[in-house]
């Protein structure tokens, strides 16, 4: 006869990672790449001169092109946040076995 005294399966399942931190984080990778965005357009738009939007605001070749490295920079660093984040609220739904019990003998 097994004796079940003090075992709760539901310690081995996984927590889930949906805490406000990783909300955060998601949301923060997103507003990178959103901004990042703008600023590589208007950084391009600029340094093409021929979008009469931006002729009230004209900026040199070299502030153009400071636009387009800041946005494509800010561009990949929230792409690698959002990846990060969303790769850790994907990590599979397993036990959370110790690994020397997962050993075969």
């Amino acid at each position: 006869m097994k004796r079940t005294d003090g075992f709760d399966a539901r310690r081995l399942r996984p927590r889930q990672h949906r805490s406000l931190g990783s909300r955060l984080g998601a949301a923060f990778g997103m507003l990178l790449i959103i901004t990042g965005f703008l600023l590589l357009g208007a950084g391009a738009a600029s340094f093409l001169d021929d979008i009469q939007a931006f002729a009230n605001v004209p900026l040199e070749r070299e502030a153009a092109i400071t636009l387009m490295t800041l946005g494509a920079i800010l561009l990949v660093l929230g792409a690698i946040v959002r990846n990060r984040v969303h790769r850790r609220l994907r990590e599979p739904s397993g036990l959370s076995m110790s690994p020397r019990l997962n050993k075969r003998r």
